[in-house]
């Protein structure tokens, strides 16, 4: 690599460097403080929503690679073109094409960097929260089992237990599930056991009685009363802090979403199309990188040198990368409603690296010096 490839590249690396850290550290804060607040009220410990948001740190950090490599190359352009830096290169004969050399390997690098994040640490992260977030909800429902106190653990749900046996019997309990307030019913049991399933905790009442009241078109409401020997209530269904149902697409690895097998189709709910929508999202991404690098390079090239600075042209990079995400988001939306069109999620990257060879070409055609005139052969008496 030429001197002056590795002198851009470390400009480049280092300013990204600190865009990076600002822009990770200002979204991480902002989602640490969500998670906070939200564990707090369960009752958690500080070391758990530590480790929640550190789990949701490989997340942040891919969806802000790309920015920050735009800010780097936009910011470390301007500053070039600032100090005549860029113009002493230019008139050292470096094409526009030769300096966008430097800045091409750089994207590639972060490119690289977030296709390690989006194929490797991110589904491992969400995995793990997934599994932890299941943990947790099987804690918080423990925790509304409390004797002797009315609870209202999630809207329209009121529990009553009289006492708990040291064998973990639930003895002489009460529940009201009133969600749907045209069809509220009320349980009571002499024994009840919360049991642990793969689907989330349950509740079996024991020796009880079911009073479910039913409303009806243009008549009164009809009244039911069942008893029972014994009855399965779904405790995470009603519960605020209940866990999630099923897996996630996006915990499973990418070969996984490429070729879905049955297992992960049960295990998700999801369609095989679906699957490898969920997987070219994941391969398209890391393209964004490259492409954001080079349009804060090359449309910043082409406003050339001046005492004002490239402040023009610092606007319309950021309208450019503004409309490349929008076509992404527009793409992903697309996507998600109809998966067998998952080949617009690779326009936003095409559009952008067309949009930033075009800046390129119009920087090296601005540079060609113009033909003068032919001088009047003749001169008049």
């Amino acid at each position: 690599m030429a001197r002056i490839d590795r002198y851009m590249l470390t400009q480049f690396l280092t300013l990204f460097g600190f865009f990076a850290l600002v822009l990770v550290s200002v979204y991480w804060i902002n989602r640490a403080v969500q998670l906070f607040e939200q564990l707090i009220q369960d009752g958690q410990s500080a070391l758990v929503v530590l480790e929640f948001t550190a789990l949701t740190l490989p997340l942040v950090i891919s969806l802000v690679l790309p920015v920050a490599a735009f800010a780097a190359t936009a910011y470390g352009t301007n500053r070039l073109a600032g100090e005549s830096e860029l113009v002493a290169m230019q008139a050292a004969g470096l094409s526009p094409w030769r300096l966008a050399r430097p800045v091409l390997v750089f994207g590639l690098t972060v490119g690289l960097m977030v296709a390690a994040l989006v194929h490797g640490m991110v589904p491992m992260a969400r995995a793990r929260l997934a599994d932890r977030q299941a943990e947790i909800a099987e804690n918080v429902t423990a925790r509304f089992l409390r004797p002797g106190v009315f609870q209202y653990p999630g809207e329209g749900v009121t529990l009553y237990i009289r006492q708990i046996a040291p064998d973990g019997r639930l003895l002489d309990l009460f529940l009201e599930d009133a969600r749907d307030p045209a069809n509220q019913t009320t349980y009571t049991a002499e024994e009840a056991l919360v049991v642990r399933t793969d689907t989330g905790p349950r509740l079996v009442m024991i020796r009880g009685m079911s009073q479910n009241l039913r409303a009806q078109d243009g008549r009164p409401p009809r009244l039911s009363v069942t008893r029972f020997a014994d009855l399965t209530w779904d405790v995470g269904d009603a519960f605020a802090s209940s866990g999630r149902k099923g897996r996630d697409l996006r915990d499973y690895a990418t070969a996984r979403l490429l070729s879905p097998d049955a297992d992960l189709l049960a295990a998700t709910g999801a369609s095989a199309p679906r699957a490898r929508a969920e997987a070219h999202e994941r391969l398209a991404q890391p393209l964004n990188a490259p492409v954001s690098a080079m349009l804060g390079f090359a449309l910043l090239l082409t406003g050339g040198y001046s005492r004002f600075g490239v402040w023009r042209q610092v606007v319309v990079a950021v309208v450019a990368l503004l409309a490349v995400q929008g076509l992404g988001t527009a793409a992903a939306s697309r996507t998600a409603a109809d998966p067998s069109l998952w080949p617009m999620l690779y326009l936003p990257p095409v559009v952008g690296a067309l949009g930033a060879a075009g800046a390129l070409w119009m920087a090296a055609r601005g540079r060609r010096p113009r033909r003068r005139a032919a001088p009047l052969t003749g001169a008049a008496a």
